[in-house]
């Protein structure tokens, strides 16, 4: 999980990392970015990072696929336009039929922790609505982009 002094630390592994653009239409009534925005930006490293498994969650599959059942994220510091983000990704705990998306969101001009949380990904089976094992292949992959690729 990522320190709570502020700083932002380097994940722990490799994972994914990607830039993001707050845009103007982000933020609410406050004057900062809204939560459910953070969350999007989580989205979007999560995206990024099943894209890496060579998972394309765009692709009709009826029978089984990925499904969230938690996400949680822990606020730190606001974030006001304009400003880049960076969201880094990366699995922190694996069972066998789960696995842990860890997210620090940073400031990519300061460097500073502006939330870090984190989602449970299941392999869902559609039709009976249950979780199923994670697929071996998935698991795999996981490892190998956790190493760096390698």
């Amino acid at each position: 999980m990522a320190p709570t002094s502020g700083d932002h630390a380097p994940s722990p592994q490799p994972g994914v990392t990607i830039e993001q653009k707050v845009r103007w239409g982000d933020m609410d009534a406050m004057g900062h970015v809204n939560n459910t925005a953070l969350f999007q930006y989580c989205e979007s490293a999560r995206v990024a990072y099943l894209e890496s498994l060579g998972l394309d969650q765009s692709e009709a599959n009826t029978a089984a696929g990925l499904g969230m059942v938690r996400a949680a994220l822990n606020f730190r510091r606001q974030v006001r336009y304009p400003a880049t983000l960076t969201v880094t990704a990366n699995v922190t705990a694996t069972s066998e039929r789960s696995f842990t998306l860890s997210y620090i969101i940073g400031d990519a001009a300061n460097g500073q922790t502006v939330a870090d949380g984190e989602s449970v990904c299941v392999w869902v089976d559609y039709r009976q609505g249950k979780a199923l094992p994670l697929p071996e292949e998935l698991v795999a992959a996981i490892a190998k982009v956790e190493r760096g690729g390698k």
